[in-house]
């Protein structure tokens, strides 16, 4: 579990790298490019060697070779990367019509864990002429039409923000050397055909997006959150997606739940079906997001100093906010944070930091961790660069929050263990029982401020896949009045370790505190309820799961005298949830006939409600009986998609 060695970072770096035929020692990336051009600020923290800057005295044929060298890490590397992009323009628009004989353009692939960032105070601060693109993998090069697996399925871990793009984008390396080509996009267009855990939040796209492969590949959900798409955005075989407080200028397409909250440009509404007898709609559209807390970045301020900028939470939003001021938030200065690397830092040097009053950051690594992570004073902010990765190794849990408000995780993976950990992620602290009559929920149990909420934001937890891991609940929310934005908690169903006895997982993410929210969460393959909610007052938009794909058999996998285990499940004692846009999905494949009576499991009652539901047979055998309850056709046996409008019914 120790990461790979560092390569070259900076233009330094890369320069010697170049001379040597591509072997260098890493050099400091601060004191390669992390200031120029900024007169007498004092110099950048040192962010150890897999963070690089990247400033306009890079030529583009520099910047394009680095950008290649960090974005072929395998699925499952322990490697990471985080690139930041200097205040500035890289690269020429003159070729922006044909992108065949376009020159000088920024024109590389996003790997596994590569986050590519700007340091701007807004996205157009940082303009980049040409394409940071996502292509599919390539199965068949000859006939890619006919190998639409996995395309994008598996296509993870990898992010962009705060930037602007005049797209120009072409295919680069081997494969511009193909028959046919993945990355060919027609001109002002750039693709982005991601699934689970890769984001673009605060982009200024100046044309059009692609969200799927060229030949139609598979894909199978992303995110996109205060963002703007000048031009339109195609989703094509795109299965699902969330759109967050954006503005887009024409949306084409979608599969089977395409939802958007406090979106410009968004789709009307027509989840259902068709008043005439045409095709099913699969779009839903809210006016406003409920609740938000926008990710905490790092920019670089007027004097040159590097800042961190946390937003203050919002309710009611729409549209894109790319504000900096007091009243969006609060600018922090570095010497507030406490900057960490895996392989130095342990939990009981962070910890020691936290305790005296420092906010984290850490860098791009892996960090095991024999304690977890306690974050205990109020307004704290953790943020990871370039996918900074935690992993318990003495059953722990990896990171622990107290009761307190305001707290922002953001932008990190957690990857169980073993031993076997009771919680990886928990905030706040569990109630005994007989504070809670016995079923986990809180009865006004301590300080939780709904102005200032407890936020994760991007945080992706993995149980197997790189390695053996066992944990009986990823993520377990204690607290009152949290946010999560964009989680996904994963039981691995490839990788290694994987297996119905290997990876053990019981539940993904389980709310026990009230007025929590979450904006985009994607939780699967646990073996039994992925998502409980025992809190009262909980919302959810957007909801993407696959039930796991390994039950060996019917016995093995029933919830009492019920077949199988709902995938979101709002204890009976709850009287009041709302959840819309939610999709979930079946792939049995051990060959035998197993069965889950409800997709959903929920009370009724006039505070209940749900919208825009569907369950969906992907292949394999068995499959899910009814949508929500009882209600809803089944998806059993061969491909359907079946749908619930509302429930309870109108």
């Amino acid at each position: 579990m120790t990461p790979h060695s560092p390569r070259a970072r900076g233009r330094l770096g890369l320069a010697a790298a170049l001379i040597a035929g591509g072997a260098a020692a890493a050099v400091p990336t601060s004191a390669a490019a992390g200031t120029a051009g900024h007169g007498a600020a004092a110099p950048d923290p040192d962010f150890g060697p897999n963070v690089t800057f990247v400033d306009e005295s890079w030529s583009t044929d520099e910047i394009n070779e680095f950008l290649d060298s960090v974005n072929d890490e395998e699925e499952f590397s322990q490697a990471r990367h985080q690139v930041f992009f200097e205040p500035g323009t890289y690269g020429s628009a003159a070729g922006a019509d044909d992108p065949t004989t376009a020159e000088n353009i920024v024109n590389a692939e996003l790997g596994y864990y590569e986050s590519v960032d700007g340091l701007g105070a807004a996205p157009g601060d940082v303009l980049i002429n040409g394409a940071i693109h996502v292509e599919p993998h390539v199965e068949c090069p000859d006939t890619p039409w006919a190998c639409q697996g996995p395309g994008s399925l598996t296509r993870f871990w990898r992010s962009m923000g705060n930037l602007a793009f005049d797209p120009i984008q072409r295919p680069t390396a081997e494969d511009a050397a193909r028959p046919f080509p993945a990355g060919v996009a027609a001109p002002h267009q750039m693709r982005f055909a991601v699934s689970q855990a890769a984001p673009l939040r605060r982009v200024d796209i100046r044309g059009d997006l692609t969200v799927f492969g060229r030949f139609g590949e598979y894909a199978s959900g992303g995110y996109l959150a205060n963002s703007r798409v000048a031009g339109t955005v195609q989703t094509g075989s795109q299965q699902q997606w969330y759109t967050r407080d954006s503005s887009v200028g024409t949306w084409d397409g979608g599969v089977w739940n395409m939802v958007f909250s406090g979106v410009d440009g968004a789709p009307a509404t027509d989840f259902g079906p068709s008043a005439d007898g045409g095709p099913v709609g699969v779009k839903t559209s809210l006016p406003t997001t409920p609740a938000t807390r926008e990710k905490p970045f790092l920019y670089r301020d007027d004097d040159g100093e590097l800042r961190v900028f946390a937003p203050h939470a919002r309710t009611g939003t729409r549209g894109p906010n790319w504000s900096i001021d007091e009243a969006a938030g609060e600018s922090l200065s570095l010497d507030d944070f406490y900057v960490a690397q895996a392989g130095r830092d342990t939990a009981a040097s962070i910890n020691r930091q936290l305790r005296a009053g420092k906010h984290l950051i850490l860098t791009p690594g892996v960090y095991e961790l024999a304690d977890p992570i306690r974050v205990k004073n109020p307004d704290t902010v953790v943020l990871g660069l370039g996918y900074a990765s935690l992993t318990p190794t003495d059953g722990n849990a990896a990171l622990v929050t107290a009761d307190v408000p305001g707290i922002q995780i953001a932008g990190i993976t957690v990857d169980a263990n073993v031993p076997e950990s009771e919680v990886l992620v928990q905030v706040g602290k569990k109630c005994p029982p007989s504070w809670t009559g016995g079923h986990g929920r809180r009865h006004g149990h301590p300080v939780a401020d709904p102005a200032d909420p407890t936020t994760l934001t991007d945080v992706f937890v993995r149980v197997g896949g790189p390695w053996t891991g066992k944990a009986v609940t990823s993520i377990e929310v204690n607290s009152d009045h949290v946010l999560l934005d964009h989680v996904w908690a994963w039981r691995a169903d490839h990788g290694n370790g994987v297996g119905w006895e290997e990876n053990t997982g019981a539940h993904g993410v389980v709310v026990n505190g009230d007025h929590v929210t979450a904006t985009g969460l994607f939780v699967e393959h646990y073996q039994e309820e992925q998502t409980i909610w025992n809190g009262e007052d909980g919302r959810t938009v957007f909801y993407q799961s696959e039930l796991p794909y390994d039950p060996p058999s019917q016995e093995a996998w029933t919830d009492g005298d019920r077949l199988g285990y709902a995938s979101y499940r709002v204890a009976d004692h709850v009287r009041r949830h709302e959840a819309v846009g939610l999709g979930v999905y079946s792939y049995f494949w051990n060959g035998v006939d197993i069965r889950t009576d409800s997709a959903i499991r929920t009370p009724t009652g006039t505070g209940i409600s749900f919208r825009s539901m569907t369950s969906v047979f992907l292949n394999g055998s068995g499959g899910i009986n009814h949508v929500v309850n009882d209600e809803g056709d089944p998806a059993v046996g061969s491909f359907a998609a079946p749908q619930v409008v509302s429930y309870p019914t109108d």
